[in-house]
């Protein structure tokens, strides 16, 4: 009998931040610290109701955090990253190095 191995990289990944979208909110968020949802649906390319669906699930596993108010008359949400989040992005990004090494590795 074989002992068990390690799991493999992929087997890590966060698929809370590992969704395209997602890891991309988290990624401009980590440079910027706080968007409002315009900036992030336009540049994600997202219809508003897809990027509202994938900030939820940011916020219910605490990677994300709302401020809503207004600017210029206008009702605006902000979007920031909280240090949950930019740990889970960190983690993320060090499953996907590894992952890269072992493939050039082969």
């Amino acid at each position: 009998m074989t002992a068990p191995s390690e799991p493999h990289p992929l087997a890590r990944l966060d698929e809370s931040v590992h969704q395209r979208t997602r890891l991309g909110v988290l990624a401009i968020l980590a440079e910027i610290n706080e968007a409002d949802f315009s900036h992030l649906k336009n540049a994600l390319q997202l219809t508003d109701g897809n990027l509202g669906r994938h900030l939820e699930v940011l916020v219910q596993h605490g990677h994300v955090e709302l401020r809503k108010g207004s600017s210029a008359g206008r009702r605006r949400t902000w979007v920031r990253l909280t240090p949950q989040g930019r740990r889970s992005l960190m983690s993320e990004v060090e499953l996907l190095k590894v992952l890269v090494s072992t493939l050039e590795a082969k």
